[in-house]
Order: structure tokens, then sequence, then C-alpha cells
């Protein structure tokens, strides 16, 4: 975390007394001071040297002597931007002079200020507490977006570079400086090169200032506070494509641990470091654009092969003699493993190595994700405008209850993609563990699981009929819900009864010669408010056998809602809100509601029995939705506590509001896995292995989605609990799914019990 200095090497050693004749010229020090001059050790380009007097300290940095690659070490860049940037406020030090005349210490040169503070040479931030890791962080990616949202043409730096087509530009330098320097050949940079040049992206059009080498070890923070006060090295530095530039910064996320180039570790498994969506969604803020970022393996494959293409330099240069760091040497044994993890970037796996990820999708699955990833940023994300206006609009019309028409062009896109009732592994060929990172996908936006056909409860019933339907029912209405051409409801929570506990349902159904007569109340039936919504799925208690089990008692069938006697009393409000996007929830009386008898599904007394099977894979589904759900809240956290201030600090400094992004980080992550596990373990041992997985995911869940979305709230402070900002309506769905399916406290004592008994198993033993 110091400066770290050392006496001057012998290779770069220059006339102290010509400079200081030379600065004292300029005013910088007298002739009667006492200069002495120190090398930083960091760095592998430009020779760095602390200046000081008695009473001031400068830094100076110049070209290195000998033979050099063509383009490089250009000080005269560096310092030429750094004055631009400096005169608009952006945070570097101050330039003080340029001096192209190499008759003074041998080579070109710059003088600037020498400023103060922390720089972390180790990218994992060791001594620094977990949440201000998170703060550093997000300060660094802050102020990266500020620099990509500098105006060039105010800073009159319009012809600094060739602006557009900066990504064609750097892999055809890099590819030249790696060519140039390299002592041998390796295949593996050579495939990349050729990669990288077939796979430019068609629209490399933006064109901002970049700085080319930005890492958190070319930055000064503040002593004390989670703030840059300068930004170094800007050799690189030149106008182009940003994304390039946000992309090297996060290239360490996908480094493997084995691979460790100085301090450039991988940063897996650090506590308090941001996730990278956290990082890319506080930059899309600070910057107005949307967080989804194309091509982001690209830019990441390409900032790998230029740090390959700088370590093969800096080799040259140790074989040359004129290397500017003394571990020089070893930087050739780093060309060839960077090739190599670039080209796995290239494929588009983001996650680094196989073997440092639990729980991995098939490749099926992998690529149904991309395509759902790709359809929400170019569907989904545009549309969320024109959704939120139709309710808005409609808000006290019975039209609320239609699905907007924006929603059903998109379900006909993504049918006709193939992203299409996912949910089921029996159609889709997908596993549940592949469903479980889609789930969390399309739970990032309300509207999402129903353009794909994985809307809850047609989901859950699409299931029941699928296991549990007569061919008959399959036919009548498992296919059209299938091709989402009707809706449907589950009726079971009753309001004159504790429906915590099932066995409670007073909904009563017994034969009448061929038909099936059912009288009884239910309530929190959801969806059933949608015109669309054709059948019902209801529970009820069986009068017509005397049965002694009391799990035993119950039976589903299958009620068409325009069968007489059904009567849609009422919608219920979720803390005043009807949730018309999700059809609503509604009271519904049977008043000697009459069906065949070919509609009960199984069998009379197998309700639970079909319970069971249905409640595993929707609660999965649930949860990881709501996972998908926290990361969107976490996001919306971090763009507020990185754009607003209170007393004199952006709100992620303050240490409690740096505390709660690090707390919500890694409930988000438990969740994850532990729901990830529980997906595993259904497709490997079934529902009933899965069954304690499955209870404390329930849980697990629906207590870190509440927390992570009252913590953005709080953040928000009275905009939280607006109709301005999605936090509250999070709320309200996170805090109902701890009663939803069962409440929390009907799962902790299925949790005790399967636990007791799994530890008297083994006690046994």
């Amino acid at each position: 975390m110091e400066e770290l200095t050392t006496l001057v090497r012998e290779n770069h050693k220059f006339n102290v007394c010509r400079l200081q004749r030379y600065l004292s010229a300029k005013s910088l020090v007298s002739n009667n001071d006492t200069l002495t001059v120190r090398e930083y050790s960091a760095g592998q380009s430009n020779p760095t040297f602390l200046i000081q007097t008695a009473s001031n300290s400068y830094v100076l940095r110049k070209k290195p002597t000998g033979e050099l690659l063509p383009g490089a070490h250009k000080v005269d860049r560096e310092y030429k931007v750094q004055k631009a940037l400096f005169s608009a406020g952006f945070p570097v030090p101050q330039p003080l002079l340029h001096c192209s005349d190499a008759a003074v210490i041998g080579t070109e040169f710059y003088v600037m200020e020498h400023v103060k503070g922390r720089i972390f040479r180790d990218l994992r931030l060791p001594g620094v507490i977990a949440a201000e890791r998170t703060a550093l962080y997000v300060a660094a990616v802050e102020v990266l977006a500020r620099l990509h949202s500098l105006d060039l043409v105010s800073l009159n730096l319009q012809g600094y570079g060739r602006g557009l087509g900066y990504c064609k530009r750097q892999v055809s330098t890099w590819t030249k400086q790696y060519t140039a320097a390299a002592h041998k050949d390796i295949p593996a940079m050579n495939e990349l090169s050729h990669w990288l040049k077939d796979n430019l992206p068609a629209n490399d059009n933006e064109v901002t200032l970049v700085h080319g080498d930005f890492r958190m070890d070319n930055l000064i923070f503040h002593p004390t506070e989670a703030r840059v006060i300068a930004v170094l090295d800007w050799e690189l530095s030149t106008t182009g494509q940003p994304l390039a530039d946000l992309a090297y910064f996060l290239m360490p996320y996908y480094w493997p641990k084995s691979l460790n180039i100085e301090s450039m570790g991988s940063l897996k498994g650090v506590e308090g470091i941001p996730a990278v969506e956290d990082l890319i969604s506080m930059y899309s803020w600070r910057r107005g654009i949307p967080p989804a970022l194309p091509h982001l393996n690209f830019y990441l494959a390409l900032s790998v092969f230029k740090m390959a293409g700088i370590a093969q330099g800096i080799y040259a240069r140790h074989l040359l003699g004129n290397a500017s760091a003394t571990n020089a040497a070893q930087f050739g044994q780093y060309v060839e493993p960077l090739a190599k993890i670039a080209l796995q970037l290239s494929q588009g796996s983001l996650t680094g190595p196989a073997e440092d990820r639990l729980f991995l999708q098939t490749a099926k699955g992998q690529a149904v994700l991309q395509q759902v990833k790709d359809f929400m940023r170019q569907y989904v994300l545009p549309a969320q405008e024109k959704v939120a206006e139709y309710y808005s609009k409609y808000a006290h019309s019975s039209q609320r209850w239609h699905t907007p028409q924006i929603i059903e062009d998109l379900k006909v896109k993504a049918r006709e993609a193939g992203l299409w009732n996912l949910f089921l592994p029996a159609v889709s060929g997908l596993s549940q563990l592949d469903y479980a990172y889609i789930a969390e996908e399309t739970g990032r936006y309300f509207f999402a699981s129903e353009l794909f056909n994985c809307r809850a409860p047609d989901t859950g019933n699409m299931e029941v009929l699928h296991m549990y339907g007569s061919e008959e029912q399959k036919k009548k209405w498992l296919e059209p819900l299938l091709r989402g051409e009707i809706r449907s409801c589950f009726c079971m929570t009753e309001p004159d009864v504790a429906s915590s506990d099932a066995t409670n349902m007073e909904c009563s159904l017994h034969m009448d010669q061929d038909l099936y007569v059912i009288n009884g109340k239910k309530w929190w039936s959801s969806g059933a408010g949608n015109p669309q919504c054709k059948v019902a799925i209801v529970m009820c208690r069986s009068t017509t056998q005397d049965v002694s089990s009391r799990h035993g008692q119950h039976s589903m069938i299958l009620v068409p809602m325009d069968t007489p006697g059904v009567k849609v009393v009422r919608p219920l409000t979720v803390f005043g809100q009807d949730d018309a996007f999700h059809g609503g929830h509604f009271e519904i009386h049977f008043d000697n509601v009459r069906v065949p008898a070919s509609n009960i599904i199984l069998g009379e007394g197998r309700g639970f029995e079909i319970a069971q099977g249905r409640l595993g894979p929707g609660r999965l589904h649930h949860c990881m939705r709501a996972v998908g759900m926290a990361e969107s809240a976490l996001e919306l956290l971090c763009q507020r506590a990185a754009t607003r201030q209170t007393f004199g600090k952006n709100l992620y400094q303050h240490e409690v509001v740096a505390h709660w992004i690090a707390e919500c980080r890694l409930m988000i992550e438990q969740t994850r896995l532990l729901t990830l596990c529980a997906a595993h373990t259904l497709d490997t041992q079934g529902a009933r292995a899965a069954r304690k997985q499955i209870a404390m995911i329930k849980v697990a869940a629906a207590r870190m989605a509440c927390k992570v979305t009252d913590c953005a709230i709080q953040v928000y402070g009275a905009a939280g609990v607006s109709g301005d900002f999605p936090l509250a309506q999070m709320y309200s769905h996170a805090r109902t799914l701890r009663i939803a399916d069962g409440p929390d406290e009907v799962h902790l004592s299925t949790i005790a019990h399967l636990e007791l008994r799994d530890q008297l198993k083994k006690a046994k033993l």
C-alpha cells in the first residue's frame, strides 16, 4: 500500500546536477536545494522517479534509453492528456513541465506533482476490511465512468486519437507489438490474434477518452477515504471504445487462481470484492447506458491479449537490457497462459475455468441461457417503460387485467426463437439446474417469465398435468397451456381456516352420479383475473370416502372457470396493490359447482401426493427468480450509493452503506449456491431426496430478498417506498414469498424434522 522506492538502478542513472539546473530555470527548485532522486520499484514501462527537496516533492517520468518498440513510451502524450484532464477537474497529478531535450537527462521526460495517498499494488487489497474493499472498487469504477463521460471537444483532445474503429486498431497494434517483441512462436497467441480479427464488434463507433491501462494499482486513493484522488500512467491513453477500458479493469475477475502476475492475482473468493454485475451496473448508471454490455467476451479477450502483449514487451526489454523493473525476466513465462485464458473467454466462458465453478449447466443449458440473456437485452429491457405505462394508464380500469399487446408480441418472438416452456424438462430438454440459471435471469423483470410461458401458477399447473394428468386432461388443458393459448389458476388457500396447515382445507368434494360437486371458498388464487384464465386446479376435501389418514382426504380437480357456480368475488391487494400484471390474486367461491368425474386428477385422496410433486420445482423456480430480483435491487442500491452524497461523501463512502453492499452480496451468493444445490439434488436424486434443500431455500431466498430490497429502500430514502422506483413492488413480492407456498415457520419445522432424522441415522451407523 506504500510508495516503494529504491536507489536509482544503474541503467537508469542520469545527471542529477543537470536536472537540477533545468528545474531551477523552470522555478520548480532552487540551485541551493539538496535534490534527492529515488526510483519507483513498481512499473514496467517508463522509468519513474521521486524527486525531493527539503520543501517539495515531484514525480518525473522519462523514456527508457536504448532500442524501443515503435510507437511506445510516448511521454509527451501522457503530459498532454494529464494537462487537459487536470484543467477539467479530473483527478490526475498536476503536470508541471515537459522536456523534449534529451541533453538534459538523456531522454525526453515530464514532471508532475507528487500526490500523497494510498496505492494498492495488490488488486485483492489485503489489510483492508471487506466493506472498505467494496467501497474502493466502487470508487474506482465510478471514476472510470466519469472519465468516459468527459467531452473530447471541451478537453480540446479531438485529435488525441483516431477515434472510430478502435477495436480493429487495437488488435492490429498489439499483434504488431507482440510480433516485434516475440522471442519464440506461441501458437495460442497466433490463434487469439486471428479470432480477434474475425470477431470485431460490428458497431465499434463509440468514441471517448480511454485510459488503456486502468487498474487498481494505477490509482491513488485518499489516505482515509474510499475516494480516488489521482489516476496514474496514461501512456496507453487514446480515444476509442470505452467498454474496452471497462473490460480491462474487470479482467482479473476471470483469471484462474493459479495465475498470479505480480500483484494481479485472481479476485475469486476475496471477501468484499464486488461482483462483476454490480460494478457493470454502477458504471452503466453513471454513464446513463443500459447495464447489458454486448460483446463483453470480445473486450475481455482483447484485454488479456493486450496484457499478454505487454508481458512480451517487458520480457523483450529485459533481453535488450533496458527494462524498467528488476523482475522483467519472469514476464516471458506469462504470455502463453494469458493467451489460453483469452481464448477461453473468446468462446463466451465468462466465469473462469470449469474447475473453479460448482453446479455446471449442460452445454444446451449454457446456450439457452445466453439466448435468454440476449433476448432480455434486445427486447425486454427496452419494453419495460411501455409495460409500466400500460398498467399506469389502466390502473383503475378493467383493462388492467388484460395482457398488454407489447407482451403478447414479445411472446411470439420468444416462441419463434425457441425460448418457450423452458421450465419443463420433458419439453425443453433442460435440467432443473439448467433452468435455475434461466429463472434467475427472468427474475430481474416482473413480466419476463411470462414471455417464455414460464410464469406461475401456469408452470405448476402444467407440471401437475404433465406428471399426473390423464390423456384426456392433457389434450384438453395441458396442450393449450403449453401453447400459451390459455391461462390457469390454482385454488388452495381458504379464508376461513388456517391454511398454513393444508389439512385444514374445507372446500368439499362429493360424487353425485357421474359428477363431482364442489362447495367452498378459496382466496389468493393468483392469475384468476386475466380474461384468458380458463381453468382452475382446486384442492378439495373428499366427503365420499372414509379415509383415516389426514393426508389422504384431499383431492385435486380441474374446474373450468365458466362452470355454473364459479364466482370470482373480488381481487385482493398486497400492500395496497392488486398485482394486475400477474393477473391479480382473487377470492373465488364455488357454489354447487358440478364437473365431470373425469376431471379428478390422479384419483380421490391423492391431493397431497400431487402437491408435493408440484411444489418442489415450483419453489425452486420462485427462489431463483428471487435471486434475480435481489440482483436488480442491489444494482439499484449501488447506483444510488454512487450518485448521491450526504455529509460531503458519496453514500457508499459511509461505512454503514458499504457494509450493506457487502452483506447483500454475501446473502445473494449464499442463496444462489444453496438453490443450485437443491436443483442439482432434484436432478440427480429426485424430489424426495431434495425435500430438505427445497425447504431451506424457500426460507433463505425469501429472507434474503426481503433484506436486500429493504437495504435498497433505505438507501433511496422516501423515493424507495414510492412508485417512482420498483423497490416497493420488489419488497412487496419478497415479503409475500415468506408466506406463499407455505410460511417460513412450516418450512423451518420441516427442516428441523429432516435434520433430526438424518442425525439419528448417522448416530446409528
